[in-house]
């Protein structure tokens, strides 16, 4: 018999990205075990996107294409299926349309103007901090891209938490809406925040500080825009879960480039 624990990783890791493993159980403890391991998720991909880049600086790229490649990575892994996400909650908020024709564009396959323009300034800024932080130095580079990927997945530990509802009854969102207590989802962002600070020492007092500051500031403005979300639609959906996981790694990204 499979461990709880075990199914709910593979939940988290076959939902969450596009390495090879089986869920085979779909019911709300999964899914709560699944969206608590998120950060674990994070983890993988962002050791991914680090690892290209430092191996295309170390044959001779510059920090530019190295931070195209830490970006590409994730979004290999996922499909797109965060920036997917990102580009179709632009779509809703942008139409200014009732909550049920939002839902409805954003279920659509293409993309609209609002989302095509979202996009290109998320990836702009995400390539432009990570190419500074990779001009810096290869282990602040580095660190970014790890930071960026698991706070960006720990935005979706704190959006599945209790008291948030579904805008759908079917799909992604629905399953994992409001499966994470609101204690587990508060003791797991602290424990990331924490881990973060300390990978941030290898920097000094000063890169603890900052480290911890660029999670926080992710939370907030994830929080912010599910808050906002939530009023607009009603509730979460796959797509705003995708929009949170690529807003909060930018913002984590642009922290940790000032200064």
């Amino acid at each position: 018999m499979t461990p709880p624990s075990l199914h709910g990783l593979r939940f988290a890791f076959g939902t969450l990205s596009v390495l090879p493993v089986r869920v085979s159980r779909w019911d709300r403890a999964t899914a709560r075990g699944g969206m608590l391991c998120a950060p674990l998720v994070g983890v993988v991909l962002g050791c991914g996107a680090a690892l290209v880049a430092l191996v295309l600086l170390f044959l001779g790229a510059g920090p530019l294409l190295a931070a195209v490649a830490a970006v590409a990575v994730p979004a290999v892994l996922t499909r797109g299926l965060h920036l997917d996400g990102i580009a179709d909650t632009a779509d809703g908020l942008g139409s200014g349309k009732p909550a049920e024709d939002a839902l409805r564009i954003m279920k659509q396959s293409d993309i609209g103007p609002f989302g095509v323009i979202t996009l290109v300034f998320v990836l702009l800024a995400q390539v432009a901090a990570l190419s500074r932080l990779f001009g810096d130095s290869w282990a602040r580079g580095a660190l970014a891209a790890v930071v960026s990927a698991v706070a960006a997945r720990l935005a979706l530990t704190l959006a599945a938490r209790a008291g948030v509802p579904a805008a759908r009854p079917e799909g992604l969102g629905a399953a994992v809406a409001g499966v994470v207590p609101v204690r587990g989802a508060l003791a797991v962002a602290l424990a990331v925040t924490g881990v973060a600070a300390a990978a941030g020492a290898l920097f000094g007092t000063y890169g603890i500080a900052r480290t911890a500051l660029a999670v926080l500031a992710a939370l907030t403005v994830a929080e912010l825009l599910l808050r906002h979300c939530t009023r607009r639609f009603g509730g979460v959906t796959g797509d705003v879960f995708g929009g949170l996981a690529e807003t909060a790694a930018t913002t984590v990204l642009v922290v940790l480039s000032l200064g």
